[in-house]
């Protein structure tokens, strides 16, 4: 065994002795308390044999060779030192966690971003009053259970200034983009600008996520907002100030494929639709538990050269009671279409636990080859209270969701939110010798937030007119 430093420095404290004749002893070290020792015993290992020798001078560190070895030493361990300082700032470059927004990883100075997220949402259904009769036509509704939706969401910020985001929906065993963009934020705090697939620039109700509607199901409204609205690919741009949101777009068609066919009255099939739309939302008053929300938006769209307005399919009214029912009050194609335009108000307000809503959107639709065009209308109004004294959520002109004070838990004795929320809305499909329908509905909803990422919702629902 090669001898320690610590061994030399007892040989030498032995060069000191007053002995006259020099001779070899046993030395041991306690491998737990360091102390030396004569005799071998428990826990204590041989250093080897040391001679002891009278007058003989001690070598100090600076006459002899070993101080170039401690400076070796030294320097070795100050690398290793640095090393592990290293290795730590390395590791303290990514922080990972997981709240209620998800899986999120980041740099420590926040320039790269990653979130994974998702929803599922679980429908129980139940009609009554079917089968539905019309000029001896009989239609059933569907009851039962259904995964209504089931999407999983990747987000992330890249070089502090860029931000993507892609979600996609496995619900009906189908497989659908929601989102696919890119968003640059490197203009300024409140300029955003928007490139991908994305919601279009029209109706509150629409803009609002699924995950923070007050109801199960959008109004009659959406009977006209849905099919040329929804989700397109597009440039979009946002600004967001204090007491205002401004949005401006304009867009190509969905991400669904276009149809292949051929349209006799067109020479040439194949040319995508397109649109431009703007949302304008004003808030005289803004505050966390008090506001008042007004807004005006517009919708300009081309139709595609087969006659497709959105998402590979042509313009239709058509009202399906549930996602589940697979029952279609009204289901109206509407054909040569030229353009569409579309006029959106909106108004609401907030005084603490209560808060009121409502939207009217009329489409004028300009047909050709002689056919009429159509001056079609839709609306809702809505009122909520929450029952435990929460305000609902609001940001940059849209409601979000009612985050409960006290989250549900028997023990810690919260019960989360409770809300009650009416709405009355209706649609007038009709215009001259088209008949598309006429519907109005009435629904109640009692909503449990059970916490942050869970919630119960029931709704009933009447349809008033047909």
């Amino acid at each position: 065994m090669k001898p320690s430093r610590l061994t030399l420095a007892v040989a030498a404290i032995l060069g000191t002795g007053t002995l006259s004749t020099a001779y070899a002893i046993d030395l041991y070290v306690d491998v737990k308390t360091k102390q030396i020792y004569a005799e071998p015993g428990p826990n204590r290992q041989l250093m080897g044999a040391f001679e002891r020798v009278e007058d003989k001078p001690v070598a100090t560190p600076t006459e002899g060779s070993d101080i170039s070895a401690i400076k070796q030493d030294l320097e070795l361990k100050s690398n290793e030192i640095a090393a592990l300082k290293e290795h730590a700032k390395e590791a303290e470059q990514v922080k990972v966690k997981m709240d209620k927004k998800g899986l999120q990883v980041e740099t420590a100075d926040k320039a790269f971003k990653f979130k994974l997220g998702g929803r599922i949402h679980a429908d129980a259904n139940y009609h009554n009053g079917d089968p539905y009769i019309d000029d001896k036509v009989t239609a059933d509704a569907n009851d039962g259970t259904e995964i209504r939706r089931a999407r999983m969401r990747f987000e992330g910020v890249f070089h502090n200034d860029w931000l993507f985001r892609t979600e996609a929906d496995f619900a009906d065993d189908n497989v659908r983009v929601k989102d696919a963009f890119i968003q640059y934020l490197g203009l300024n705090k409140y300029v955003t600008i928007t490139a991908g697939q994305q919601k279009q620039n029209f109706s509150r109700e629409l803009q609002e996520s699924s995950n923070d509607m007050m109801f199960t199901e959008r109004s009659l409204m959406n009977i006209l907002n849905n099919p040329t609205v929804d989700r397109a690919i597009g440039l979009n741009f946002e600004t967001n100030a204090e007491n205002y949101t401004a949005k401006l777009g304009i867009y190509g068609d969905s991400i669904t494929p276009a149809r292949t066919g051929t349209a006799p009255e067109i020479d040439n099939v194949g040319d995508e639709g397109w649109g431009i739309s703007s949302r304008v939302i004003y808030n005289p008053i803004i505050e966390k538990t008090k506001l008042i929300h007004l807004g005006v938006a517009g919708n300009y769209r081309i139709p595609d050269d087969t006659g497709d307005v959105a998402k590979a399919r042509g313009l239709a009214v058509t009202y399906e009671t549930t996602n589940m029912s697979n029952l279609d009050l009204v289901n109206t194609s509407i054909s040569k279409v030229h353009d569409i335009k579309m006029l959106g108000l909106e108004g609401a307000g907030m005084y603490g636990p209560f808060s009121v809503g409502g939207e009217y959107t009329r489409s004028w639709i300009e047909r050709d080859q002689g056919e009429d065009n159509l001056a079609l209308d839709g609306w809702y109004a809505e009122a909520a209270w929450s029952i435990t004294g929460e305000s609902r959520g609001y940001k940059n002109g849209n409601f979000g969701y009612l985050d409960p004070a006290k989250p549900f838990s028997l023990k810690n004795g919260g019960w989360g939110a409770w809300e009650l929320a009416a709405r009355y809305s209706g649609a007038d499909l009709n215009d001259g010798s088209f008949k598309g329908g006429e519907l109005e509905n009435f629904t109640v909803a009692l909503n449990w937030y059970i916490n942050s990422n869970l919630r119960l919702m029931g709704n009933y629902t009447r349809l008033l007119e047909l």
